[in-house]
């Protein structure tokens, strides 16, 4: 969300520089005038949206490795045919 309004923030800035800035077109300056603006934008959004630093997932909880010896308890994951399903399991080995 927050890369969203950035980026929206800025091609708003943009936009209403070039409008505020930019003098009554003629019939032949639209194309050109356009098209710059176009890729100026695009390229300041652009190079905001690649320099953001990546969003990380929250913090998951880790199971500890198992006791020395013997049986434990562990949860695992399968497929009933419905859906996934979480069970105890005992583990020896």
């Amino acid at each position: 969300m927050k890369k969203i309004l950035t980026a929206a923030v800025a091609v708003a800035t943009i936009a209403g520089s070039i409008t505020i800035s930019a003098p009554a077109a003629q019939a032949g300056d639209g194309l050109g005038v356009g098209l710059a603006a176009g890729l100026l934008g695009g390229a300041i959004v652009g190079g905001a949206i690649a320099s953001s630093r990546p969003a990380y997932a929250a913090p998951a909880y880790v199971e500890g490795p198992p006791p020395p010896g013997g049986c434990y308890w562990r949860r695992e994951r399968y497929w009933d045919g419905y859906g996934y399903v979480i069970r105890p399991v005992r583990v020896c080995y």
